[in-house]
């Protein structure tokens, strides 16, 4: 029996696999001197998304798109999307193309997963692909103002299914985010000044 690839078949392999980087390869691991600039599309640029009305957010802002997608159990995560979040916009990418919804003005949100044995790298969160280690546990969370002193956030939060803790925090600040679990204590430093800002911390190791 032959075991030759066609080359119509050895295409529409390629196409796939294509298709499958893009929707797969996470920025979760991508810094922000490696990311390419956008087309500029918006979301009122173009067709309704077959991937985002599966789920009801083919209108969605970014503030409703993250708290959505970021919130939901990791069986009903779509495979077919793909929502990178930047300083300034929400970068989705779907088998129909990408799209660039704006992020709000006033606001900068930032997702974080503490661990205590294992993490990954990670830059600008991906609401579909990044999962932590603790997922759906208690943690207290403590954010202030590093120049004000402010407590901006102090309380119990659970974690989503994906080990990830999302924060909306005002813009153009430098702030300390501390999180404790089962005894254990991790602090970081955050920044919401910048247009290469992370929204993706997953170095806090709880000791």
């Amino acid at each position: 029996m032959s075991h030759r690839i066609t080359r119509r078949a050895r295409a529409a392999i390629i196409a796939a696999a294509v298709t499958t980087a893009a929707l797969t390869l996470g920025a979760c691991s991508a810094p922000a001197s490696d990311v390419p600039e956008t087309t500029g599309a918006t979301a009122s640029d173009e067709p309704g998304d077959p991937a985002l009305a599966a789920l009801g957010l083919e209108d969605a802002d970014a503030r409703t798109l993250i708290d959505t997608l970021d919130a939901l159990p990791l069986d009903e995560r779509p495979t077919d999307l793909m929502a990178s979040i930047r300083p300034d916009e929400v970068l989705v990418t779907t088998e129909s193309g990408e799209t660039s919804i704006p992020m709000p003005e006033d606001a900068f949100y930032v997702s974080f997963a503490p661990y205590v044995d294992s993490t990954h790298d990670c830059y600008f969160h991906s609401l579909t692909t990044c999962t932590g280690e603790l997922g759906d546990e208690e943690v207290q969370v403590l954010v202030t103002d590093a120049a004000t002193g402010e407590v901006l956030i102090d309380e119990t939060r659970t974690t989503f299914a994906n080990g990830f803790v999302g924060l909306w925090l005002p813009r153009d600040i430098q702030a300390t985010l501390t999180v404790t679990y089962d005894g254990l204590t991790a602090t970081q430093e955050l920044s919401t000044a910048n247009a290469d800002d992370a929204t993706c911390v997953t170095t806090m190791q709880l000791a």
